[in-house]
């Protein structure tokens, strides 16, 4: 697979600066955009010829993988399209968490159920309701995702049922239906409540379909998503709706009572991961993204859906806090919710690529056109939008699983503004999965998008998402046997009716509550579907690589705004007379002009400048863990190390000596050490895992230690290679020792010198620049003078 990831010219960089150095370049780029003086001619309009041909060729797209998983996977949960099989649970080899969507419960065919209505198969829609009512039970010893069973199998079960029934009323079919989906999906939700029994009213993220929480495995279960705990309400009002069981609903409106208690005060923001016994942050990264998109996305629509002002309020509270924080421009970068001006992470992840399609719904038009444009161009620059990317828009994760949220902002895009651009973007889409995924037993996710190399996974949301709202942007609304308006798309694009809120209301207006007040309410009028979108995107057009225009002649290109991977760029460099080094080329540059070459000779300057800046930033924030590697202490080495957010900073000459210790147990999670006596006054290693970063923290420095190193727990990781990060803490300032984080092959180096010295390996936890500083200055005094007296070397 051909990819425009990189660029094969590149000026030689210093992995070490990579996280410092792609915010500041990333942001500078952006402050540096410059609007062209020539005209922007709008997209070209799509002939209804060729939306009907594209229509048709995403429900060929349908009927490749459906008839394939039909065929070669049913009644199994997934098709595996490279070895043209099913995926059972217990059966297929297991994949750790991954599989605990998989309850052997037909779960593709389920999702899909009112596709096959939306494409006009009521014959087969018929014959596949059939097949589940014969076929699925859920009575199984399996542990499954709450969050996944729930959005799959009872949003699929429920939306099937509602649209079985309005096919009797309108289709003229189905007659002999009787409501049995939607017995089913009530067993379910019975299945699943025994997760809501918790002191917080916050539900466990898994559960044991036939056991309830009682099975061993789930014993230490503590830990939940926002977005897992936050995505259920929808189903279970429409569940409780449709049946008269109010237990469902209530649940759910207790769950999300319990989530927006535990914000931020400060900020208006939520953490990532969280406790469901206390309620207390385990990660208090906030953003759009992995982790809490779809606990926003419900807010919204169950205020759609119910008519519940008080989820409209959260919403707009929340949505004005990641607008103030989370928001750089067209980007989306994460925060801690305790500390919104620090950035927790330097990359963005694919599931973000929803939140345009969110803002289009509440009528925030103008970032949601910006963001998915700066969208378009990460796919147009990967093939695929990667499952996670960079602040500069390298790749940080290659796996592309077929996901649907960028396609969904697109459909819902197009919808809003009619801008015939936006069938441009879906056109590419489908051709892309066409070219790219699609394999002889339906689409198989690509498991790197450098490399073209696929993976054997179809998800079920291939069938019930991706390809759906491809279809539906391609379609007229009389190609369609119900009026999408008058519904509601689940985050599975399940389809619940706006009429279920006109079958009870078991929640009261928070209008009556002192909790909010009529600010919360005001952003709620959308935007005028006027904005022609053209004009926002194109202040955008070279906000990533490749469309913007040659750099004119009377604007000078600087160092700041230049792009390895911009053509435009490259070519503006090679007129200067300055060339662009790959391996192996040793061709040199010839300046067009006088001119061009002191324009040239400027930007080089600029770029040693701009490097020696971007040195300075990132060594001010790295940690280094220095030894002596001989017995005089005559020469150190610094191993690169990360700080934390949550201990003390070692500022200037001030460092931590000691000998190191390695914890016991190794994770460093229990209340106490085995070894607490020999880590008194040592530097103490535990293990990252199992607990997090603070209270390794809190007990290193319960037994005395001076000071604690936490190495990571995946083989291979290197700073060299990965950016570093701060480990974030839950907001209580109460670690009063330094706490240092080591990526494994650091480690590992630190961890061989030690199995080699016969006596305790001793260490200083310092500031990286404090110890290139010092070494600098070491050298300095020796090369003074060969003969003047040695001196004792200065220590800090």
């Amino acid at each position: 697979m051909a990819t425009a990831s990189t660029s094969p010219a590149f000026l030689a960089p210093n992995k070490r600066l990579g996280w410092m150095l792609a915010n500041l370049v990333a942001l500078l780029i952006l402050v540096a955009q410059v609007l062209t003086t020539e005209t922007t001619m709008p997209t070209q309009n799509m002939s209804n010829k060729e939306r009907a041909e594209l229509r048709e060729e995403a429900r060929d797209m349908f009927y490749h993988a459906y008839n394939a998983y039909m065929e070669n996977a049913y009644p199994a949960d997934e098709l595996m399209p490279l070895s043209c099989k099913g995926r059972y649970r217990g059966v297929t080899p297991s994949r750790g968490d991954m599989d605990d969507i998989l309850g052997n419960f037909s779960m593709t065919l389920v999702d899909t159920l009112d596709t096959l209505v939306l494409l006009g198969d009521f014959t087969e829609f018929e014959h596949a309701v059939k097949l589940v009512i014969r076929d699925v039970q859920f009575d199984s010893d399996i542990i499954v995702s709450v969050f996944e069973t729930n959005i799959r199998m009872v949003g699929g079960l429920l939306s099937a049922h509602i649209l079985a029934e309005y096919l009797q009323k309108h289709a003229d079919t189905m007659h002999w239906y009787k409501g049995e989906l939607l017995e089913m999906s009530r067993e379910l939700g019975y299945r699943l409540l025994p997760a809501f029994n918790t002191s917080t009213g916050i539900p466990h993220a898994r559960v044991n379909l036939r056991l309830g929480m009682k099975d061993p495995q789930l014993k230490k279960s503590r830990e939940t998503c926002t977005a897992c705990a936050g995505t259920i309400l929808l189903e279970f009002a429409a569940l409780s709706r449709l049946t008269g069981d109010p237990i469902f609903e209530v649940r759910a409106h207790a769950a999300m009572d319990a989530l927006w208690k535990l914000r931020h005060r400060g900020s208006d923001l939520m953490g990532t991961v969280l406790n469901v016994h206390s309620g207390d942050w385990v990660r208090r990264d906030s953003g759009v993204g992995a982790g809490i998109d779809s606990y926003y996305e419900y807010l919204f629509k169950s205020y759609v859906l119910l008519g519940d002002d008080k989820y409209l309020a959260r919403f707009n509270r929340h949505y004005n806090a990641v607008m103030k924080y989370v928001s750089e421009g067209p980007m989306l970068l994460d925060v801690l919710m305790h500390r919104p001006h620090a950035k927790s992470k330097n990359f963005m992840d694919s599931l973000l690529a929803f939140w345009p399609g969110l803002q289009v719904l509440s009528g925030d038009l103008k970032p949601a056109v910006q963001t998915h444009e700066m969208l378009y161009q990460v796919m147009q620059m990967h093939t695929f939008i990667p499952e996670a990317f960079t602040v500069d828009f390298q790749i940080h994760w290659g796996q592309h699983p077929l996901r649907p949220e960028f396609i969904e902002s697109t459909y819902f895009l197009y919808r809003a503004t009619g801008d015939h651009h936006y069938l441009q973007v879906g056109k590419r889409a489908l051709k892309t999965l066409q070219q790219y995924a699609k394999v002889s037993c339906g689409y198989a996710a690509v498991n790197d998008v450098r490399t073209g190399k696929h993976e054997d996974r179809m998800d079920s949301f291939v069938l019930s998402e991706t390809i759906k709202y491809l279809f539906l942007m391609f379609a007229d609304p009389q190609d369609l046997i119900i009026n999408v308006d008058e519904f509601v798309f689940t985050t599975e694009a399940h389809l619940l009716p706006l009429s279920i809120a006109q079958l009870g209301n078991a929640t009261f207006s928070f209008r009556q509550s002192d909790e909010h007040n009529v600010l919360d309410f005001m952003r709620t009028c959308p935007s005028s579907n006027k904005l022609f979108p053209e004009k926002v995107r194109k202040p955008l057009r070279n906000f990533i690589t490749g469309s913007c225009p040659r750099t004119t002649a009377g604007k000078r290109l600087s160092a700041l705004d230049f792009q390895a991977s911009n053509a435009d760029h490259l070519r503006a460099v090679y007129d200067m007379g300055i060339t662009m080094v790959s391996v192996g080329d040793r061709s040199q540059g010839k300046a067009k002009s006088h001119e061009e070459g002191e324009m040239g000779l400027q930007f080089m300057q600029e770029m040693l400048e701009l490097t020696k800046m971007q040195s300075i930033n990132q060594l001010a924030q790295l940690q280094a863990v220095a030894y002596a590697t001989d017995e005089k202490a005559q020469e150190w080495i610094a191993l690169m190390a990360g700080p934390s957010h949550f201990s003390p900073e070692l500022i200037g000459d001030q460092f931590v000596q000691g000998d190191v210790v390695l914890a016991k147990p190794l994770r460093a999670c229990d209340e106490l050490l085995e070894n607490a006596e020999e880590a008194k006054g040592k530097v103490l290693v535990a293990e990252r895992g199992d607990c997090t970063f603070v209270s390794k923290a809190r007990l290193a420095q319960k037994v005395g230690a001076a000071a604690l190193i936490v190495c990571d727990n995946v083989p291979g990781s290197s700073g060299e290679t990965q950016p570093m990060f701060a480990m974030s803490g839950d907001g209580k300032d109460d670690v009063l020792i330094p706490v240092v984080f080591m990526y494994s092959v650091e480690f590992g180096k630190l961890s061989a010198v030690m199995q080699r010295r016969k006596q305790p390996l001793r260490v200083r936890v310092m500031q990286m620049v404090e110890f290139k500083r010092w070494q600098l200055a070491k050298a300095q005094r020796q090369n003074q003078t060969a003969t003047a007296t040695p001196k004792p070397d200065k220590e800090l």
